[in-house]
């Protein structure tokens, strides 16, 4: 069975937080997915490692804070829709994609 990847969730998690606090009006509620999401995503890909997970978070976080800069520029909607695409992207390479275990000879 496969499943969505990590990926695709964080980088949505970004969308969906915005989209709740655009909808209600209430930006902490926004917040409250925000931080549902990164918990979420943090405890299915803990087998990734704690610094992947960690790197993860920071560029969910710095993603976060760009979405803002970046807002009055091109507008709400697309930045956050930029961001959430750079940060699955950022996250794939780090927790889904599949490593090669290397075997010394």
């Amino acid at each position: 069975m496969s499943r969505v990847p990590t990926a695709v969730l964080a980088g949505l998690t970004l969308v969906v937080g915005f989209a709740v606090a655009q909808a209600t009006g209430v930006r902490a509620l926004g917040g409250v997915v925000l931080l549902a999401g990164v918990a979420w995503c943090v405890v299915r890909s803990r087998s990734a490692g704690w610094w992947r997970l960690s790197a993860v978070v920071l560029a969910g976080l710095v993603c976060f804070v760009a979405s803002h800069l970046l807002a009055p520029v091109v507008g709400a909607w697309p930045s956050v829709i930029l961001v959430g695409l750079v940060l699955a992207g950022v996250t794939y390479p780090l927790v889904d994609k599949p490593r090669s275990l290397s075997v010394a000879v």
